[in-house]
């Protein structure tokens, strides 16, 4: 563990995110001090909070009150109706704790989920998500979305190659020059923040069966397989492409660290199936670690303590873990 905590962004103040955190830092207490940035009062009644002028001081807080770097908002939350007043400040939020990782105050950045469409709406937020938003905020690099899952055996890692985009935009977005770079950002987090020496990346077809020797789609046969052999030439531990109806029962994932999927329901609805409270949303490309509860805001039972904390437990220990390897790396 690194002394630099995470960070954790509050997200949609009028959804589950500031439950969430709270249930968290209790779950965890000092045993893995984060502190969470937003305004104080849209923390559920009854937490115990302190603020904190530096985030050094989160091990210390963190004993008896979930540590707050506060940030305030001109609304207060109403829960399950997001504010249009508030919108602007979500995103600011997510900038501040973006600046204070590049900085080296926090070790990590774990962010809680927002609402697209409030923040358009409010603010005039013109990315697809906080995945593009993170990229553009690191400079525009290419980045790729990974949703992990260490509670199912084996694990479970998956990477949409297009991720919010319409199905039908699917094939044309879905390009080898797409599935390489996709690839590449793989290889290079599994080597560097999971430490597998030499990973094994499956890849499923775009179509069903994988194509069945083109009878179901040439993508395939056109580029998909001569594109994996290539990159087999170059070292690269890559198979495919897979069916993917049958790449994610236990004895396929055994055979592979991560897999990458065409498109977001592809590769989405496995890893929800088989660990929907406790999955993680991780970005692959960042100049810094950035993980996130796999769940959204969750507008239908925000305020009614109701709201699993799995998730958010399992992205702040990502993140810390990952955050550790990246500082040690970089001592070396």
């Amino acid at each position: 563990m690194t002394s630099a905590p995470v960070i954790v962004s509050c997200g949609e103040p009028a959804g589950v995110g500031p439950e969430v955190a709270a249930k968290a830092w209790r779950a965890m207490g000092a045993k893995l001090p984060f502190v969470w940035l937003g305004d104080p009062a849209h923390l559920p009644p009854g937490t115990a909070w302190q603020a904190v002028s530096h985030l050094a001081e989160a091990a210390g807080v963190a004993t008896h009150a979930l540590p707050v770097l506060p940030h305030p908002f001109p609304a207060p939350a109403v829960p399950g109706q997001p504010a249009a007043a508030n919108a602007a400040e979500v995103i600011a939020v997510i900038a501040r704790a973006v600046a204070l990782v590049r900085a080296g105050d926090a070790s990590a950045l774990c962010t809680a989920p927002i609402h697209k469409g409030a923040l358009h709406e409010g603010a005039g937020f013109a990315f697809p998500g906080h995945t593009e938003y993170l990229a553009h905020l690191a400079g525009d690099v290419p980045v790729a979305m990974m949703l992990a899952s260490e509670a199912v055996s084996p694990p479970l890692r998956v990477v949409p190659a297009t991720i919010h985009i319409a199905l039908s935009a699917v094939p044309r977005a879905f390009t080898p020059e797409l599935l390489r770079e996709t690839i590449r950002l793989t290889a290079a987090a599994l080597r560097d923040d999971f430490g597998f020496a030499a990973p094994r990346i499956a890849v499923a077809g775009l179509n069903p069966h994988a194509g069945e020797g083109g009878a179901m789609g040439s993508e395939e046969g056109d580029w998909i397989a001569p594109l994996l052999a290539t990159l087999r030439t170059e070292g690269q531990l890559v198979s495919g492409p897979h069916p993917a109806d049958t790449l994610f029962h236990p004895a396929a994932r055994a055979r592979y660290d991560a897999a990458i999927c065409a498109y977001h329901d592809q590769a989405l609805i496995p890893i929800k199936t088989l660990d929907f409270a406790g999955g993680v949303n991780l970005t692959l490309g960042l100049p810094f670690v950035r993980t996130s509860p796999d769940h959204g805001t969750a507008f239908d039972i925000a305020g009614q303590d109701r709201a699993d904390p799995a998730s958010m437990i399992a992205a702040l220990e990502m993140a810390a873990r990952l955050g550790a390897r990246r500082a040690k790396g970089a001592s070396l």
